[in-house]
């Protein structure tokens, strides 16, 4: 009887959809059972090959050998993940079908589709597409799977991607770090949002705060203000006329104002609210989100939708009666959901909103982290307050006179609170405070938001304001912008652009942070010195969030069929070619590097030239040579020993550094030693240590005493 290969992207998901088709027996790398064999990728295991696959000159740097534009796209199996791949590879080919399970996107297709076209696979193949793991989910999708060809506009796309973000890493990070003689990495993506950060640096760094006054007039419960006041004496002088006397009530307004009931979340909504609310990482709510899904208790959290389809509406009636019943922040809340206002297939992409399974319970909520314990709340809520009624205000607009003078009061009456309970309820849970009100200055809280007629007597006091700058980027603030990105110009019937997609965006902020351009200061992202040179010196080509997002949504049309991708990589490679071309024979002035201003820590002992310290190394500035001492490496954690900028000068200096006060692992004892540093011709850095003459007692004792081993290699591993 011949065998149904199911591949699944990770070994949770893999083993949630082996027990459902009952594939119970554990073999290595995969489960079997019921005509079935359940395996997975362990995320990528196939990816394109370096540069130095197509040529060897490719190893090195150089102007000469750019651009770098493969005929013929290689692909390569991902280091460390060989011995997956041959057992997905053996399976797939002994197979009678396969069946995809990797996630239901972009991404999950590629990782599929690589890996099996790496396989030299030719057998059929349908598609698993799911939102949920829930069993009910996992039945219905393996009774309905789709043919796998009608997802090759998506693997195109996701291909395409791949493809283009390979060309531009390649091809611009050399370019660039050739020119400025520093490693530069540059992206597609990621340097957009980069810049993003650094042009609202500029403009809160270039901003001039300007200062005004306010002249308040507060009697009992009132506080009316004047407008902005440029003229401190003219404020004081309306102040002084106005103290101690009476004021009146004049022309006054109410407006009622309607806050209609929030959409459900799409991944990026939620990881704006969950950053600003918590400040969790976009990076940790997407982590949280996923391991939910994995656990059913939510749905697919890669989605771009805001919606459910208009089949869900038992299943979500369902789910809402399981939040109401089980979750502790729901307590109390009672009322008929409004489902339909969710749901709208015309904007439902290829996943729905995220929304709780109903799966959820107190038990399994008990049993999450803190932080996936808020991403649930925060999911579950938003599925209530998207259902509910609309909050609805009154806000009373009251002119004040005194002594000739005008200012202006407001109040606020709510007439029906709507789905803001449920916010209030989550901010109890949670112990958060409140944020503050957006209202006018000189809120009146009164009865019922109107102020009294007249006040016998009025106190004036003047305030000194001034303008705000505008305010740094959150992760919040920055994900919005991303997502905003190119759409000033198009309708609201137009596909949006934006910078990457909700399944990459959290990635691409933690790889501009790791890449030391932006750091975290708080709440907010700061650019880095190196962050600010880099943008200066890019072209706007690369800087462009506008382009970038127009690449975006060409990607998307290509998953629609609307556009193909040998189309888009050969604009790529046109602007890669003009980019390289446009630099030849420049000389660029040094735009500021951090490293540019580095301290000479040494001479490199292999090839003499300058010895600079890194984050993560003290590195020789030959590209050519390959002298590195690490900061951190097995020898070195050994012994116990740090090897730090005082040491890597001695080593340069002496090729020896004395340590004092070294501790034995053993016996905790200290002892004194030399350390000495061997440079061979070929190959890393070696050490040995050396004991002083009177030390030798405590030396054979160390020996006898510690796992230490007199030779170990400094390797490149940082």
């Amino acid at each position: 009887m011949g065998f149904t290969v199911i591949v699944a992207e990770k070994p949770s998901v893999g083993a949630t959809i082996a027990g459902v088709v009952g594939a119970d027996r554990k073999h290595d790398g995969y489960l079997e059972g019921g005509g079935y064999q359940v395996t997975w990728c362990i995320g990528h295991l196939v990816g394109l090959s370096d540069a130095s696959a197509y040529d060897e000159k490719y190893t090195k740097w150089s102007y000469e050998d750019l651009p770098i534009l493969p005929n013929t796209w290689k692909h390569a199996v991902l280091p460390g993940t060989m011995r997956q791949f041959n057992i997905v590879k053996k399976l797939m080919n002994s197979a009678d079908s396969i069946v995809c399970a990797t996630d239901a996107a972009r991404e999950g297709e590629l990782i599929f589709r690589l890996v099996y076209e790496q396989a030299g696979c030719r057998k059929p193949v349908k598609r698993l597409w799911i939102s949920s793991l829930e069993e009910s989910a996992i039945r219905k999708g393996m009774e309905n799977l789709r043919d796998g060809h009608e997802y090759d506009a998506l693997y195109d796309s996701a291909l395409s991607r791949e493809k283009a973000d390979w060309l531009v890493g390649i091809n611009m990070s050399r370019l660039f770090s050739v020119l400025y003689k520093k490693t530069l990495r540059i992206g597609r993506v990621q340097t957009p949002a980069l810049a993003m950060i650094v042009a609202r640096d500029a403009a809160v760094s270039g901003f001039r705060k300007e200062k005004y006054f306010i002249v308040h007039l507060k009697a009992e419960s009132l506080d009316a203000v004047s407008g902005h006041i440029t003229d401190k004496a003219e404020a004081d002088r309306i102040a002084l006329a106005c103290q101690d006397k009476s004021c009146r009530i004049g022309d006054s307004k109410q407006k009622r104002e309607v806050v209609k009931a929030p959409k459900l979340y799409d991944l990026t909504t939620l990881q704006r609210e969950c950053n600003r609310v918590f400040g969790m990482t976009a990076e940790r709510t997407l982590a949280c989100a996923q391991s939910l899904y994995e656990k059913k208790l939510a749905t697919y959290p890669r989605t771009d939708s805001n919606y459910l389809t208009e089949d869900m509406e038992d299943k979500a009636g369902m789910v809402i009666g399981r939040i109401l019943e089980e979750m502790e922040f729901a307590r109390e809340i009672s009322y008929r959901p409004n489902i339909r206002r969710v749901m709208d297939n015309r904007k439902v992409g290829d996943h729905h909103a995220i929304i709780p399974t109903s799966e959820i319970s107190r038990e399994a909520y008990r049993k999450l982290s803190q932080d996936e314990q808020r991403v649930l709340v925060m999911v579950a809520g938003k599925l209530l307050a998207a259902t509910m009624a609309d909050h609805i205000y009154v806000v009373t607009s009251s002119k004040v006179i005194c002594e000739g003078y005008e200012f202006l009061t407001k109040g606020k009456t709510v007439t029906q609170e709507g789905f803001r309970c449920v916010e209030e309820k989550i901010r109890k849970y949670f112990g958060i405070r409140k944020e503050t009100d957006k209202e006018p200055e000189g809120s009146n809280h009164g009865e019922n938001g109107i102020p009294k007629m007249e006040y016998d007597r009025a106190d004036a006091v003047v305030s000194e304001q001034f303008t705000q700058p505008p305010k740094r980027y959150t992760e919040d603030t920055l994900l919005a912008a991303m997502e905003r990105a190119g759409n000033e110009d198009i309708t609201g019937e137009t596909e949006k652009k934006g910078i990457g997609t909700p399944a990459t965006r959290a990635a691409i902020i933690e790889k501009i942070i790791k890449s030391g351009f932006v750091r975290r200061e708080r709440k907010y992202l700061i650019p880095t010195q190196d962050g600010i040179s880099l943008i200066t010196i890019l072209p706007e080509e690369l800087t462009s969030a506008k382009m970038t997002a127009e690449w975006e949504m060409e990607l998307a049309r290509i998953a629609q069929g609307k556009g193909k991708g040998e189309d888009f990589i050969e604009r790529i490679e046109i602007m890669v070619s003009m980019l390289v071309s446009r630099y030849d024979g420049m000389q660029p002035e040094d735009p500021g590097f951090t490293g540019r201003n580095r301290k000479n820590i040494g001479k490199c002992p292999k090839c003499g030239k300058p010895v600079y310290e890194g984050k993560m190394n003290f590195y020789c500035s030959n590209r050519e040579c390959d002298f590195a001492l690490w900061k951190r490496n097995r020898y070195f954690d050994t012994v116990g020993a740090d090897l730090d900028e005082r040491a890597a000068r001695e080593f340069l200096a002496d090729g020896r550094c004395r340590y004092e006060g070294l501790v034995s692992k053993r016996n905790g004892k200290t002892y004194t030693a030399d350390i000495v540093m061997d440079v061979p011709e070929k190959g890393y850095v070696r050490f040995t240590m050396e004991f002083p003459q009177k030390e030798e007692k405590k030396k054979k004792q160390y020996m006898k005493n510690s796992n230490y081993s007199a030779r170990d290699e400094d390797t490149k591993e940082s």
